[in-house]
């Protein structure tokens, strides 16, 4: 276990001190040679102390008598506070495991190392009532996020908080090109893998599992994506034969949903050549087929053939505050001033577009962000600019919160008046 905790304050110290992406460090942290269970417990051990790094550092300041200045020995400390609060490994293993690992370190810190982690267990309770007398120590977000929340939606903004620091659902998008939803419920039935039907093309299952064992998923009967997501392909009401953009479209789920729609003409752009390959791989998993270019949303002229869409998708970059509960290193690594630069970038990308789109053509502009700067303000300021564009209302909430099934999305659908 100590391998273990070792590589999670490593990823832990260069998220936080280095600013770097969690996935990114994982991917760097996991030794070739490991076997699956143990990169299973290295993302457990990072994710659970980044969702709930405000708590354990109040949990780990009421301990210390004195800051502590080594970080290698803090983040350490942070990780084995987050097994025996929220994990199942036998507690007398983690605080054995944590002062072998900190000979490692600095082993002058052995001793505090046992003591802290000890008195937090003959103390438990009392000290997770100190620490959530702070915000930060109650929620785990900074404090900028939390007041943004509050002074946007109120007290509504405690759950969203709270929902965000849940482990998300696992959800299934069924290629209704292959298969119904009936069946491949079926199918995962006879596997023995609980499931239950969310949305029609949406399935939820009750735990998640590694995709190697969903029936059919190398064969594109099904893909993973957020039930929050697949209303992208509905909203935009795209019939047979239309010209469709799906702009800013990387990793794909988006494109692919469409496809397995409509028989549509539709190209898909993103500027990041590395994430448009995985655009291809996952159209070819699922034999769907599209254009895909290599383009920047924001600067059409550099790729657009001129030729008008009657649809485009406008799943443009943001600050992914809907969806930290699968990306926790966001709470801790957004700015408040990145929103703002978001939302300008946003307004950016849509008037870019907006002349790619044809007479009585709709764009759907979308976000995975629970920030109004991004969504409800980006959408007023265009339309005061924008003569020719209507909204039009939607059969869904045009924001949508993190919950048990979904995600917290934005959706906006756009009309070009005629005239």
């Amino acid at each position: 276990m100590e391998n273990i905790q070792l590589a999670a304050l490593g990823v832990v110290l260069q998220v936080m001190k280095e600013g770097r992406n969690l996935n990114q460090v994982l991917d760097e942290a996991q030794s070739q040679s490991w076997m699956p269970a143990q990169r299973a417990a290295l993302q457990d051990l990072s994710y659970g102390t980044l969702r709930y790094y405000g708590q354990l550092c109040a949990l780990l300041e009421l301990l210390l008598k004195k800051p502590l200045e080594e970080e290698r020995v803090r983040c350490l400390l942070l990780v084995a506070l987050y097994q025996l609060q929220y994990s199942k490994a036998a507690q007398y293993a983690v605080v054995n495991h944590a002062v072998r690992a900190v000979r490692t370190v600095n082993a002058r810190f052995g001793g505090l190392v046992n003591a802290i982690l000890r008195n937090f267990l003959r103390n438990q309770a009392a000290l997770l009532v100190q620490a959530a007398h702070s915000k930060s120590g109650r929620y785990s977000y900074q404090a900028w996020w939390m007041d943004m929340l509050q002074a946007q939606y109120g007290e509504a903004s405690l759950a969203i908080l709270d929902a965000g620091n849940l482990h998300p659902p696992m959800s299934l998008r069924v290629n209704h090109r292959r298969i119904t939803t009936e069946d491949y419920l079926a199918q995962l039935n006879l596997q023995g893998i609980p499931a239950r039907i969310i949305a029609p093309a949406a399935l939820q299952l009750e735990k998640p599992v590694a995709v190697n064992k969903l029936p059919g998923f190398s064969e594109g009967l099904v893909s993973v994506q957020d039930a929050g997501a697949q209303y992208a392909a509905q909203l935009l009401a795209i019939q047979e034969g239309m010209r469709v953009l799906d702009a800013c479209a990387a990793p794909g789920g988006k494109t692919a949903h469409i496809l397995e729609c409509t028989q549509v003409e539709l190209v898909a752009v993103d500027k990041d050549a590395l994430r448009l390959e995985r655009i291809a791989q996952n159209l070819q998993r699922l034999n769907l087929t599209a254009q895909l270019i290599h383009g920047d949303a924001a600067d059409p002229q550099a790729w657009w053939d001129g030729l008008p869409f009657q649809r485009i998708l406008a799943d443009v970059p943001c600050s992914a505050s809907g969806v930290v509960r699968r990306h926790p290193d966001i709470k801790w690594l957004r700015r408040k001033k990145d929103i703002a630069s978001f939302a300008a970038q946003q307004l950016d990308i849509l008037r870019a577009l907006w002349p790619l789109l044809a007479r009585q053509g709709k764009l759907l502009y979308v976000t995975c962000s629970v920030f109004q700067q991004e969504n409800q303000q980006v959408i007023a300021r265009f339309l005061e600019l924008q003569a020719d564009a209507q909204r039009l209302d939607i059969a869904i909430p045009e924001q949508l919160f993190p919950d048990d099934q979904h995600d917290g999305f934005f959706y906006a659908l756009l009309e070009k008046k005629q005239f």
